[in-house]
């Protein structure tokens, strides 16, 4: 038998007709007179008279009428405290993440998940992913938003569907500015800033093919912000991802896609068979809906 059942049979005694009732529940009368009408089925006994004006109950719908009324009571307050236990979930999620694109994704899904878990907050620590990675494995963080190319054999993770893609950043009066993109060949005499990163570096080598070997490089940088304070100064060419950079300041500082187009994905990762805390335990599960979870 039926919750929902029993909810259209109570809704039926307290409107003592099939056909008020059914515009109360908002269903056609033939599908409630089929319902009502299975559920006699069911329990092997009359439950109403059917009369022309009204429907009474018969000495077994009286039975059935309280014993639903203490069944529907008991889950409505069994539901009311399974919500008010959800609503005690609280504590401080720390996430670590770099100056890329896919942050984007994270303001929705935390708003949603607030809205349902209030009392939670998060701590956002802004890093390369190596360097978060090294946080998550001594516990300090409990999530990473990485940027691949990235190591993830001891994390359980979701691949996200957003491009992260490559830009070289520059002076608006830098010659470079007046292209739609840039070349390998054209950024082969400049003086350059590549990011810190070793398995990141090994995908611009690929990239810049017979080129890499010659290049002039000046700085390493392993965020994109303090190269860009070099590259404003004059100082060199940065290569980064696109990440944040559309938010800064184009009078002072652009960029420019690479060609050949050179893109890379992120994923959300966490330590696998990690104990985590009832917070971030639910975001996570959390996280799973939301952005689709994908395996390797």
């Amino acid at each position: 038998m039926e919750i929902r059942v029993l909810r259209y049979f109570l809704t039926v005694v307290r409107e003592e007709s099939i056909t008020k009732a059914s515009e109360v529940l908002h269903i056609t009368q033939p599908t409630l007179s089929r319902q009502l009408s299975q559920m006699e089925e069911d329990v092997g006994v009359k439950l109403f008279e059917r009369g022309p004006r009204k429907i009474t109950l018969t000495n077994e719908g009286i039975l059935l009428r309280r014993r639903a009324e203490e069944i529907l009571q008991l889950v409505d307050k069994t539901e009311k405290e399974l919500v008010e236990q959800e609503e005690q979930v609280e504590g401080k999620i720390s996430i670590g993440c770099g100056e890329i694109a896919s942050v984007q994704l994270l303001p929705e899904l935390f708003q949603t998940f607030r809205e349902k878990y209030p009392r939670v907050s998060f701590d956002i620590f802004t890093a390369t992913a190596d360097l978060v990675k090294e946080q998550m494995d001594k516990g300090l963080l409990d999530i990473g938003l990485l940027l691949e190319p990235v190591d993830i054999e001891k994390y359980d993770f979701i691949r996200l569907d957003m491009k992260e893609n490559w830009v070289v950043l520059m002076r608006p009066d830098d010659p470079l500015s007046q292209k739609e993109c840039v070349t390998a060949k054209d950024l082969s005499t400049l003086p350059l800033i590549l990011p810190r990163r070793m398995s990141v570096q090994s995908e611009l080598a690929s990239w810049f093919g017979d080129y890499y070997e010659g290049l002039n490089v000046v700085f390493t940088s392993n965020l994109s912000t303090n190269g860009a304070i070099m590259v404003s100064n004059g100082l060199a060419c940065s290569l980064v991802i696109e990440g944040a950079v559309p938010f800064w300041d184009q009078s002072k500082i652009v960029y420019r896609p690479l060609s050949p187009v050179l893109t890379t994905t992120s994923v959300l990762a966490w330590k696998r068979r990690q104990p985590f805390g009832l917070a971030a335990t639910k975001f996570i599960e959390y996280a799973k809906c939301f952005l689709g979870m994908s395996r390797p």
